[in-house]
């Protein structure tokens, strides 16, 4: 883990979506965050010593979701598969799926495998899987504040963590999308999916992959009042099934929205022509009930300067 000291910076920003204004300051106390994300290889320490079931295999209740199709009540996960073509990028469908089998062992399905991704951050995981793998490791995960305070790497107001440059001297900084979203990847960067934890540079804090590879969980609710527009045209797919509230489901509303938390740092699907969310100021709501694979975590710990143990 790193040591992130205290300090007040300038959250947010007001150069780009809507979600992400005002840019205003906050303070952050000091804390410790991963150098990188949970990996596969982690993740699986934690099944092994508790048993640990994820919501993506785990058969949805037709209970939690009125009105959802029966056949569609199956365990599984969203799932990015590019189509062969130029497609209307108002519509998500004609790139994810909802794919029977797919969880954090066979992201890409009942058929794949983790072979040779022990050392990539582990995906198809919800808030609550998230938490719980924190919560076995003695660990918290990061509040919004701290994610983008830790992202930034000590610089004020850049709009990349590590400057101004998206490819500074022609280098590729970090895990995400190059070419025409969501058909054409020419992979410059090397990966067409999620890429070892490591593989791009560290920021000045010494942290790996803050921006692209896999989005990452927070602990802060996405709230009405934050929503935009723009959340509509991104690349992140809501549950297919349907309404469901965590705490406070009522099967006689079916039209509540489901809670969303904040996710941060953009992904391997985060493209200049599409989705420009590969910056420490950038948000997005993800579902509580939805996983999907591009999104990961990292935790913290909170407390004084000594390394924890």
């Amino acid at each position: 883990m790193v040591w992130i000291p205290g300090g007040v910076f300038t959250m947010g920003s007001d150069r780009h979506y809507a979600e992400e204004r005002p840019a205003r300051r906050v303070a952050v106390d000091g804390f410790w965050i991963e150098r990188h994300p949970v990996t596969n290889l982690q993740f699986a320490e934690f099944i092994e010593a508790t048993g640990h079931v994820t919501f993506a295999e785990i058969p949805p209740k037709a209970s939690d979701y009125p009105g959802a199709r029966p056949e569609m009540l199956y365990a599984g996960s969203m799932v990015f598969t590019p189509p062969p073509g130029p497609v209307d990028r108002r519509d998500i469908r004609n790139w994810w799926s909802f794919v029977r089998g797919a969880d954090w062992r066979h992201p890409r399905g009942p058929q794949s495998s983790l072979r040779d991704l022990e050392a990539h951050p582990v995906v198809h995981v919800t808030f609550q899987d998230a938490k719980a793998y924190a919560r076995w490791a003695g660990k918290s995960l990061p509040t919004e504040a701290e994610w983008e305070y830790a992202a930034r790497g000590a610089l004020e107001a850049t709009e990349f963590a590590w400057g101004n440059d998206l490819h500074p001297d022609g280098r590729e900084m970090a895990n995400t999308w190059q070419g025409e979203f969501p058909w054409e990847n020419l992979a410059d960067d090397g990966y067409v999916g999620t890429s070892p934890v490591g593989a791009f540079p560290p920021n000045d804090y010494g942290l790996y992959d803050m921006i692209g590879n896999v989005w990452e969980w927070t602990t802060d609710w996405y709230t009405a009042a934050q929503r935009s527009v723009s959340e509509r045209a991104c690349c992140v797919p809501l549950n297919p099934l349907g309404p469901a509230e965590e705490d406070s489901y009522d099967p006689h509303q079916p039209a509540i929205k489901i809670p969303r938390k904040v996710i941060k740092g953009g992904s391997y699907l985060c493209a200049p022509n599409y989705c420009r969310r590969y910056r420490p100021a950038a948000r997005f709501p993800e579902p509580v009930d939805t996983s999907t694979c591009h999104v990961g975590f990292r935790c913290v710990v909170r407390g004084p300067a000594q390394m924890p143990a």
